[in-house]
């Protein structure tokens, strides 16, 4: 049944059908082929996969999201940005990476960065004299922050799937956001200094503190939320309800940018993104729901565990396959088939569950800039006005630097949980 399953959504992924009603489908033909279950069983299923009281921080994370791109929020944090990193050769650039350090800290999706910073960044470069392709590629992977820095939508997904800690997981994030965010950084420095972009880049550029004034509500948002959290006060699903909240009072009464009559399109915006994500993660349990039944994730855990006698050798191999499922399995999708199954081998092994959940997060991240299903790049070349196959001249590098940060993250464990060791443990 498995490789049947397995058959029937590939074949529907190479002919472009959407991901979660491929998985669906697949799972349909598991169940009509192979069991005696009723098809009543897949709508309950389908609903059992969304009863989690954690899920319900991914709406209001994304609504958060929507609701700082309007109400002035995103732009703010770019002005805050520049007036750190925007006064030498190729400060925009790094402004982009910064601005979207910043702005993961308060949406948890890559998606919702791109598009909120992207519509402010993206133009800003070109005018600067950026290439279009290299101005969405650069937005493209700082983008991808949003899901490692907290909070994080696909943290939550792994802890609900794996039982793990989300507090954990959350402050695990943060040591490898900020290697990655650096790494761009200096990346982009260079590569300005080399080509000859942004000798004007401090143009413009509002004294610091001037900037901090502006941008205080923005800054306090952050703390709020991620204050509450590991504060103990809130769950995350607690804290995403506050920072909805946070915004719509920002924008509509201090920062008055957003009117009435803008919160129809804004509510509708996050319903149809909260929607593809969460009909994903019900086609993606259902589809695990059945693996279980047959027994593979433990048969798979066993053969993992047996194959590759030690972590090292373990963790590579999971780093190879997972780069290679995130260019094709939406990240979402991915942790809630896979995770179960290859943490359940790393914990045989001895491999921490957040740090391992950690360097999941990371590699799967990849997947959001990688060809063909790289959900930012369709995101930045929406909102650049370009093609794909322009960026790709550009994203070999990025991706590359990207990589060099998850090596680091899987073997120098400490990156990811001297925090946690130093709050929880």
């Amino acid at each position: 049944m498995s490789g049947a399953m397995l058959a029937v959504m590939l074949v529907l992924f190479a002919a472009s059908v959407p991901v979660a009603v491929a998985i669906g489908i697949a799972a349909v033909v598991g169940i009509q082929g192979y069991t005696n279950f009723p098809l009543i069983v897949v709508a309950q299923q389908l609903f059992v996969a969304l009863d989690r009281f954690p899920l319900a921080a991914i709406p209001f994370f994304i609504l958060a999201g929507n609701l700082m791109e309007v109400g002035g929020i995103s732009r703010r944090l770019v002005d805050f940005a520049k007036s750190i990193v925007g006064g030498i050769q190729g400060g925009l650039a790094a402004t982009c990476v910064v601005t979207c350090m910043i702005f993961a800290a308060i949406s948890g999706s890559s998606v919702a960065t791109t598009f909120a910073i992207g519509a402010i960044m993206i133009p800003a470069l070109v005018r600067a004299g950026y290439p279009v392709p290299f101005a969405a590629a650069l937005q493209a992977t700082s983008a991808e922050l949003g899901v490692v820095i907290p909070p994080s939508i696909p943290m939550i997904l792994y802890g609900v799937t794996t039982q793990t800690s989300i507090p954990e997981l959350f402050i695990a994030g943060f040591g490898p956001g900020l290697l990655i965010s650096g790494s761009l950084v200096a990346t982009v420095l260079v590569w300005c200094r080399l080509k000859g972009w942004g000798k004007g880049d401090a143009e413009g550029r509002l004294p610091f503190l001037v900037a901090a004034r502006q941008a205080g509500w923005a800054l306090l948002m952050p703390v709020v939320v991620l204050g509450g959290i590991y504060g103990g006060i809130t769950t995350p699903t607690e804290a995403s309800v506050i920072a909805v909240a946070y915004a719509l009072v920002v924008g509509l009464l201090i920062h008055r940018e957003i009117g009435l009559r803008d919160l129809y399109p804004i509510f509708r915006r996050s319903v149809v993104a909260s929607a593809v994500i969460l009909f994903i993660i019900a086609c993606a349990a259902l589809f695990s729901w059945l693996l279980n039944r047959q027994g593979v994730p433990d048969a798979a855990a066993t053969w993992l565990a047996t194959s590759f006698d030690s972590p090292g050798l373990y963790l590579l191999a999971v780093n190879v396959c997972l780069f290679f499922v995130g260019m094709f399995v939406e990240t979402s999708a991915s942790i809630i088939v896979l995770a179960p199954v290859l943490q359940e081998a790393a914990q045989r092994l001895g491999i921490d569950g957040v740090h391992f959940g950690t360097v999941m997060v990371v590699n799967l991240a990849m997947g959001m800039v990688t060809p063909p299903f790289g959900v930012n790049l369709f995101a930045a070349a929406q909102v650049a006005g370009t093609s794909i196959d322009r960026m790709m001249r550009y994203l070999p590098v990025f991706i590359g630097v990207i990589f060099a940060c998850l090596m680091a993250i899987t073997y120098l464990p400490w990156i990811a949980l001297a925090l946690p060791q130093l709050v929880f443990r």
